[in-house]
């Protein structure tokens, strides 16, 4: 057994197709089928039942994946521990980015720590919540870049910026002339809203519904841009991350007004696991990326 059956392993569980699995660990179908087939010899059980449609992993196989996965991330933290006392702002860095904060991020940050950090080889991936919290539990990411939410206790945390929202609206509006409004002014309003998943969108929701404010439920986007241009269109009102207003304050079509009273806001914070050895990394990462957007901001 080594480290390379259990990644064939744990790549198998994931794509539960081996085609798939082969191609994530950059080999030869055969070459994944047989190593697997060894493994399932030398431990004496048997991990996965194979059809000609889909692969299915028996009671053995999730318990001995499970492992795996632990054997992995340990395995990881060895060599994070070394190159922590070597270089601790060098090799691979794998960051995940919330889809409401990456793109409007991410321009501003990437250059600068490519600057501070050229050692560093940045890996970014983006998905939303939920999704982003397993991969960093199961050793899959170092960081994440994301809203603060109530349940991230189980984690370290840095906190990057607060970041006010905004509210958008069609540059026709009876408001559109405005530079502010109140949030109890908007009570009674209809919001448009991102879909299911979002945190933002639970963000959002929590300000509005303490205010009154509805949502329309006749649409949900999928993304900030979708969102926008909706209002564009004149189809409603929505609020807007500042990152996310920055380089569109000109839009035809959208005006942007501040909330007050009070104003809406999210903390962008950096996740890592509790006992991540690469927490002076992530220090130096959180130091640049704050001051940067002190500045923006």
């Amino acid at each position: 057994m080594n480290l390379r059956d259990l990644e064939y392993l744990v790549a198998l569980a994931e794509e539960r197709h081996f085609r798939k699995a082969a191609e994530k660990c950059f080999v030869s179908q055969p070459t994944l089928s047989g190593q697997l087939r060894k493994l399932e010899d030398e431990l004496g059980v048997l991990l996965m039942e194979r059809t000609s449609r889909k692969v299915l992993f028996t009671p053995a196989g999730d318990a001995i994946t499970a492992q795996a996965r632990r054997v992995l991330a340990a395995t990881k933290d060895l060599r994070d521990i070394a190159r922590t006392f070597t270089e601790p702002m060098s090799g691979e860095l794998h960051i995940g980015l919330i889809p409401t904060v990456g793109p409007y991020l991410l321009p501003h940050i990437i250059p600068a720590l490519r600057q501070h950090f050229p050692e560093l080889q940045i890996f970014l991936y983006e998905a939303q919540t939920q999704v982003l919290l397993k991969q960093l539990a199961d050793g899959d990411l170092d960081c994440l870049i994301l809203a603060q939410l109530d349940d991230m206790d189980n984690f370290g945390s840095i906190p990057l910026y607060d970041e006010p929202m905004l509210l958008a609206l069609p540059a026709g509006d009876k408001w559109a002339e405005r530079t502010e409004i109140g949030l109890e002014e908007l009570k009674g309003e209809k919001l448009l809203m991102l879909e299911d998943g979002h945190c933002l969108r639970d963000q959002a929701m929590g300000f509005c519904f303490a205010a009154g404010i509805g949502e329309d439920s006749h649409f949900k986007g999928t993304s900030l841009e979708t969102l926008r241009n909706m209002v564009a269109a004149g189809s409603g009102l929505t609020l807007i991350p500042k990152l996310a207003v920055t380089e569109h304050k000109e839009d035809s079509g959208v005006r942007y007004l501040s909330v007050t009273n009070p104003c809406p806001s999210r903390t962008i914070t950096l996740l890592h696991r509790s006992h991540s050895v690469r927490r002076p990394c992530f220090n130096e990462m959180a130091r640049v990326i704050s001051r940067l957007l002190s500045e923006l901001l």
